[in-house]
């Protein structure tokens, strides 16, 4: 049987990148997560954005997600809530290749994910 959290709100799983209104990557590629991560488990290249409402835009995004020890300090220092951690919890993969996640499979897990937890800012 699957476990199901009390509150998967506040439980600290896989992570998703979000989306805006438009569906574009919510992150401004600050870097702020990475420099609040005590597990250095970030990777992010940033770009000059080509939308006018930002400056810069992750080009790539990845989390080693074997590294990570799923602390939160990512999600607490985004200040856009760009990233969030989920309540899915169960990760496996056949490669370490496989644990690490680019941008497309942090943003295909906030289109598993956003029904049933919705972002932070829309619960606040």
């Amino acid at each position: 049987q699957r476990h199901e959290a009390p509150d998967p709100l506040l439980y600290r799983g896989v992570h998703r990148l979000n989306r805006d209104e438009q569906g574009r990557v919510k992150c401004v590629a600050c870097f702020l997560c990475a420099t609040a991560c005590p597990a250095h488990c970030f990777d992010i290249v940033a770009a000059e954005s080509p939308w006018p409402d930002r400056e810069k835009y992750p080009e790539s995004f990845t989390i080693d997600e074997l590294r990570c020890i799923f602390c939160g300090m990512c999600e607490e220092a985004c200040p856009v809530d760009a990233i969030e951690l989920t309540s899915l919890y169960d990760l496996s993969g056949k490669s370490r290749e496989e644990m690490v996640f680019d941008k497309q499979k942090l943003l295909s897990i906030y289109d598993q994910t956003k029904d049933a937890e919705p972002m932070r800012s829309e619960r606040d």
